[in-house]
């Protein structure tokens, strides 16, 4: 039996994904930063923290600790996170969710972001979550062509 999948609905299929992703993306976001700012014990939290792209480095910037820290968890617990909904597609997915991510920080500060500290970060997060993800799908997925 030999089922077409209609083109609306592969495309619809592949928005979901991408929503489902960056809902992904942002939980673990708030998750891992609301946990670095518990252990290094923080009593303001800024809720915008996935977005600041502005804080400069510093060694005595807790804030900033807080940022570098859980943006390295969260790009690399994603990559693990999207494979059973991706499959094998995870690079895919991910640089898409990168550039939305970017996209929405432009949008949320209004400015583009300009310290190369930040564009690094995101630059090795997105390799992080590429590397995590392909090799769980490669040990998950060989036998099972789970391709979107």
């Amino acid at each position: 039996m030999n089922a077409r999948i209609s083109p609306e609905r592969s495309t619809m299929n592949i928005y979901f994904c991408i929503l489902l992703c960056l809902l992904i993306f942002y939980t673990v976001f708030y998750m891992a930063s609301t946990v670095c700012a518990g252990f290094l014990r923080i009593e303001d939290f800024d809720w915008m923290i996935p977005f600041r792209h502005t804080l400069l480095p510093s060694s005595n910037s807790s804030g900033y600790h807080v940022q570098v820290i859980s943006l390295g968890v969260t790009f690399f617990l994603s990559g693990l996170l999207f494979v059973p909904i991706v499959g094998s597609m995870v690079w895919d997915y991910s640089i898409t969710v990168t550039f939305l991510h970017f996209i929405i920080c432009c949008i949320v500060t209004q400015e583009f972001p300009v310290t190369w500290q930040w564009w690094l970060q995101t630059g090795c997060g997105l390799l992080l979550m590429i590397a995590s993800g392909q090799i769980l799908a490669y040990f998950t997925c060989r036998n099972s062509h789970q391709r979107h």
